[in-house]
C-alpha cells in the first residue's frame, strides 16, 4: 500500500486537515453517546451539541475529538452539519466499547467483519445505525464522512474474549488505514496488557497507542512506565466540576511534566452524561484547567497539551487498503 498523503493528516469528518490547522483541541468527548449504562442520560439532542460546540469555540476551542464508537448514537448525520455551523473540526471514532454497552442479541451482527467495518468506516465513510446501534444504510453525504480514529476498550477482565477480538480487529484496521487507536480504561485494568496485546502481539506502533482514562489509575509509578514506553496518555477528567479525578488529573500532570513526558500527554473533557454537559462541559478545559496549568508552569505547557500534541497525537499517513 501507498500512503494517500505525502505528510501526516487529521482525517476530521469533514476531510484531512493539515496537523498544523487543528488548533486548540479537546483530545477526548462526547457530543453524541447512548449506552443502556447511561439510562436516561443520553446525548442525543443535535441542538444541545451544537450549543456545546458554539461555547467551545468562544472560549477559543478549535477542534473535539469525539471517542463514540459504533453502535452508541454517535450522531454520524449530524456530525458533520455541526462542524460546519461552528467552525469547529470533529474527529470522529468508530470502533466497537465494552460488551456491558451494546444488548446481547445485537452481538453475531456487531461481530461480523469487524475489522473490515472499522477500515471502510475510516476510508469510505460512516454508517448510519438503528436504536438497536446495528448498520442500516452508508450516509449520504456529498462527500465522505469519516472517522479519524478507532476506540476500544479494556475491561478489568482484560482477558475476555470481546475484548481480545475488538483490540486484535482494530489491530487489522490500524495496519490497513494507519488510524490511531483509543483505548478506554476502567479502574483497575491492566494497560500493560493492552501494550502486550496492541503493540507486542499486533505490532501497533506505541505512538499510535492513544491510553485513555489515565485519571482513573492514579499511580504515579504506572503513570511514568506508561510514559517510557512511548504512547500517549490521555488525562480526560470528567467535565462536572469537582469530581475527584479532577484533582488527580492536574497531580498527575505536574508529575509526568517533571519527569520529562510533557509530550505526551493529552486533554479531555470526556463529556458523557446531560448532568456533565448542565455543569460544564468541553469548555472547563479552556476556562479552568488551563488557566491553572499556565499559571504553575507558565502558558508553554496548555499549549503544548492542548494543540501540539493533539496535532501529533492524531495525524498519521493515511493508507488505503
Amino acid at each position: 500500500m501507498t500512503p494517500s498523503h505525502p505528510r501526516p493528516a487529521v482525517r476530521t469528518i469533514l476531510g484531512d486537515l493539515d496537523p498544523a490547522e487543528l488548533g486548540v483541541t479537546d483530545s477526548h468527548d462526547h457530543l453524541f453517546i447512548r449506552s443502556p449504562l447511561l439510562a436516561g442520560e443520553e446525548l442525543d439532542d443535535p441542538a444541545a451539541a451544537e450549543d456545546v460546540l458554539h461555547a467551545f469555540a468562544a472560549a477559543g476551542g478549535r477542534s473535539l475529538v469525539q471517542w463514540t464508537p459504533y453502535g452508541m448514537g454517535r450522531g454520524a448525520d449530524s456530525l458533520a452539519k455541526l462542524s460546519r455551523a461552528t467552525g469547529v473540526h470533529v474527529v470522529a471514532a468508530t470502533g466497537v466499547h465494552q460488551a456491558a454497552h451494546y444488548a446481547p442479541d445485537t452481538f453475531p451482527a456487531l461481530y461480523d467483519g469487524l475489522a473490515e467495518r472499522f477500515t471502510a468506516e475510516l476510508t469510505t465513510g460512516l454508517t448510519t445505525e438503528s436504536t438497536t446501534g446495528l448498520t442500516t444504510s452508508p450516509r449520504d453525504e456529498p462527500e465522505p464522512v469519516r472517522a479519524g480514529l478507532i476506540k476500544v476498550a479494556c475491561d478489568v477482565s482484560v482477558t475476555t474474549a470481546h475484548t481480545r477480538r475488538v483490540m486484535t480487529a482494530a489491530a487489522d484496521a490500524h495496519h490497513a488505514t494507519g488510524a490511531p487507536i483509543a483505548v478506554h480504561l476502567e479502574p483497575g485494568a491492566d494497560p500493560h496488557f493492552v501494550l502486550h496485546w496492541l503493540h507486542t502481539r499486533h505490532q501497533v506502533p506505541r505512538h499510535r497507542i492513544i491510553l485513555g482514562h489515565l485519571t482513573r489509575l492514579p499511580d504515579v509509578r504506572l503513570h511514568r512506565e506508561l510514559a517510557a514506553e512511548g504512547v500517549f496518555l490521555a488525562l480526560d477528567s470528567p467535565s462536572r466540576a469537582g469530581h475527584p479525578a479532577d484533582h488527580q488529573a492536574f497531580d498527575l500532570i505536574a508529575d509526568l511534566v517533571e519527569a520529562g513526558h510533557a509530550a505526551q500527554l493529552l486533554l479531555g473533557a470526556d463529556t458523557t452524561t446531560r448532568t456533565a454537559r448542565r455543569a460544564a462541559g468541553p469548555t472547563r478545559l479552556l476556562t479552568d484547567l488551563a488557566p491553572r496549568l499556565a499559571r504553575t508552569f507558565g502558558p508553554e505547557l496548555p499549549e503544548l497539551l492542548l494543540t501540539t500534541n493533539p496535532a501529533a497525537a492524531f495525524a498519521t499517513l493515511w493508507r488505503t487498503p
